[in-house]
This record gives structure tokens, C-alpha cells and sequence, in this order.
């Protein structure tokens, strides 16, 4: 019986940075995509974890970026894992070794499970699949179908999730770990303490039987 992980992500404060870290989770999340509202500078990134305590995974999650790019943002972030969300290749991923790479796939029907042998990553992350957007929606993915992938792969779920459906969905999917933005925030990029305690502490509050580490 492994304990979900936690990974809040969109952060943009250092504030809310070290609240959702005393609180518990396991990782932070920094949106490098400058389309997205929760898009976050490189130099303020690079403060935010110079403040973190030890054993907080710091995130870095990219889209269609040149590989170069990618490794001169991390680097200079002082990143632990690289998060690929967009239309990246395997062969991308396997580019950006020795970083750890999370794959995240927008889960839009079954063929999605024809895919994943093929991705040299360390968990697949799973969202929900909306026409021209790479993620951050609020919109739910499938569990029923996220399920079968967690029965296989280190799955961290994300899509749609907040205090009041995680405990369900983890009970469900039985992931890795969770991934949530927008469910805990108070408008995009500023997190709500309250939302994130309560996130957390729902997920702690379920035992499953996900992936070991």
C-alpha cells in the first residue's frame, strides 16, 4: 500500500510555493508555456525554489519546446524533473535524459494504449482531452480508462480534480500520484490556501494500491 503522490502545480508564488509544501505535497508544478495563464518566468521560477524546503520535487512542464531550450531552462531553475505536455515525440523524451520525464497524454478514447509502450518516460500523465488545449482546462478525463492505464504504468492523474472529487478518483484510478491547478486556485496562478489544504489532505486521507516508487 503506497501513499498517492501529490503534485501541485501552476505555481507562481513563493507563497503559495511553501504553503502547499508544509501542507504535504510531494511536488511542485511550473508552467513554462507562455500561452497558458499560469505561465511563470524562468528568473522567478529560479527564487521559488531557491526558498523550498528539502525533498520537494520541483516541476518543470513544457510544450513543443526545442530540447535545447528545455535543458537551459532547467538547468538555470535548478529543475528535478522536465514534464512534456505537448505534441513531443519519444524520441524527445529520450533527448532529455538524464532528467526525469513525466509524458503527459490527453486521454481521448482506448487507441491512446497502442502509444505508451513507446514513451521512454518515468510516469505517464493523464488529462483530459479538449480540442486545441494542452491542458489546465478543469475538465475530468476518463477514469474508467485512466484505470486501465494505472493497472500497467505509473499514472499521475490530472483533469479536473479538487477536494471534492480527488478521493474518489484515487480510489478509483488508483494512480501514482495527482496533479491539480485550477481546483486549487483562486484565480489562475494564485492558489487558495484553503483549496490546497483541503486537496491534500483528502489524498492523504486514502490508501491505495498504486504504483511503488
Amino acid at each position: 500500500m503506497n501513499p498517492t503522490r501529490i503534485k501541485i502545480c501552476g505555481i507562481t508564488r513563493i507563497d503559495d510555493a511553501i504553503h502547499a509544501a508544509r501542507c504535504g505535497a510531494d511536488a511542485l508544478g511550473f508552467v513554462f508555456y507562455e500561452r497558458s495563464p499560469r505561465h511563470v518566468e524562468p528568473a522567478r521560477v529560479r527564487e521559488i525554489v531557491e526558498a523550498l524546503p528539502p525533498f520537494v520535487t520541483t516541476v518543470g512542464l513544457f510544450v513543443n519546446r526545442e530540447v535545447g531550450q528545455v535543458r537551459q531552462i532547467a538547468d538555470f531553475c535548478g529543475l528535478d524533473v522536465i514534464q512534456l505536455h505537448g505534441d513531443e515525440s519519444p524520441a524527445i523524451c529520450r533527448q532529455l535524459a538524464p532528467y526525469r520525464v513525466i509524458k503527459a497524454l490527453r486521454l481521448r478514447d482506448e487507441k491512446i494504449l497502442d502509444r505508451l509502450d513507446s514513451y521512454p518516460a518515468r510516469a505517464i500523465l493523464l488529462d483530459a482531452y479538449v480540442p486545441d488545449q494542452f491542458g489546465g482546462t478543469g475538465h475530468r478525463c476518463d477514469w474508467q480508462l485512466a484505470a486501465r492505464v494505472a493497472r500497467e504504468y505509473p499514472v499521475i492523474l490530472a483533469g479536473g480534480l479538487d477536494s471534492d472529487c480527488v478521493a474518489e478518483a484515487v480510489a478509483r484510478v488508483r494512480p501514482y500520484g495527482v496533479d491539480v491547478s485550477s481546483g486549487v486556485e483562486q484565480a489562475p496562478g494564485i492558489k487558495d490556501p484553503h483549496k490546497v489544504a483541503a486537496f491534500i489532505h483528502k489524498v492523504k486521507s486514502v490508501r491505495n494500491c498504486g504504483a511503488s516508487a
